[in-house]
């Protein structure tokens, strides 16, 4: 799983938001690291929504233009969930073995 698709279903896990939201959550969440451009994210959410991982919830207009809230499956926040447990398990093996005294060389 890329980073930004990490960072992308992390910010949904809290519940439903619309593209410019999501933009804004990820930059938050990853504190400056991801920004987005738009197309990556719709791309991405597009690719993401086949693959089952999201749904759109709901469409509203707002100042003349669709807005598209997206929603987290269950699916996706089992995969999210997983790549969190893996990247702390393969952080573990530095930390750890810092935080035990190991040296390294």
């Amino acid at each position: 799983m890329s980073e930004q698709t990490y960072f992308v279903l992390a910010a949904l896990l809290d519940g439903p938001l619309h593209g410019h939201a999501i933009i804004k959550k990820v930059v938050d969440l990853s504190q400056g690291r991801i920004t987005l451009a738009v197309g990556t994210l719709y791309g991405a959410l597009d690719r993401l929504a086949a693959n089952g991982v999201i749904v759109v919830e709901r469409e509203e207009i707002v100042n003349g233009r669709k807005r598209r809230y997206f929603r987290i499956t269950d699916e996706g926040s089992g995969m999210v969930e997983a790549e969190a447990r893996r990247m702390q398990q393969a952080a573990a093996v530095v930390t750890g073995r810092r935080s035990l005294g190991a040296t390294f060389g």
